[in-house]
């Protein structure tokens, strides 16, 4: 019987020491370590401005006037807005499509690109295709200015329209009064490459 209960004693003293040595050395190390990890995951979190936090959206699209009277579209498959800066649309596939005055509807679309809430203006890059039906442009990067009421085109630019085509590296088109302004980067003397068909 006394052996038994020196068995049992010793027992109970390596379970009150296993439990002291967890109490007091492993379990301090396992919070050590869980507040270690929490504390550098808070100041990565802290470090981050807030530009680079974002929000985003699926199947979007915004529908409104410029210049008063001018009903527009813009369309995207995926956008993202910054934190930071919340009128910015950040969108991919976008797809814009103006009502113009006359009549006129214009369909531009690339494969990303921004739009700000405030202005209206659209900036399109990668796989630029705008049409109105009859005159086709095809760049890497379009700037629609609402404000201005133009379309600067620039980088790999050709425009098909009905009485002939044209590459260059940049194209500002006027939408009221339908003129191109064609010129190169590299200066006045470099030739536009252009064919007019009457």
């Amino acid at each position: 019987m006394k052996k038994q209960q020196q068995k049992i004693q010793i027992i109970l003293i390596f379970v009150g020491l296993f439990l002291i040595i967890g109490t007091y050395f492993y379990y301090p190390y396992v919070n050590k370590t869980k507040l270690t990890e929490n504390q550098t995951k808070q100041k990565d979190l802290d470090n981050t401005p807030d530009n680079n936090l974002s929000t985003s959206f699926e199947n979007v699209e915004y529908k409104g006037l410029y210049d008063l009277n001018k009903p527009f579209v813009v369309k995207a498959e995926k956008a993202h807005m910054l934190t930071g800066n919340p009128d910015i649309m950040y969108m991919t596939d976008m797809h814009v499509i103006l009502y113009l005055s006359d009549g006129r509807t214009v369909d531009i679309t690339s494969n990303k690109g921004s739009y700000n809430k405030v202005t209206y203006d659209c900036f399109f890059e990668n796989n630029v295709k705008a049409t109105d039906g009859e005159t086709k442009i095809f760049a890497e990067n379009l700037d629609l200015l609402a404000t201005k009421n133009t379309a600067e085109i620039y980088n790999n630019v050709r425009l098909n329209y009905p009485t002939g085509s044209l590459r260059s590296d940049k194209v500002n088109y006027n939408f009221t009064t339908k003129f191109f302004k064609v010129s190169m980067f590299e200066g006045e003397d470099k030739v536009v490459k252009m064919k007019v068909v009457q």
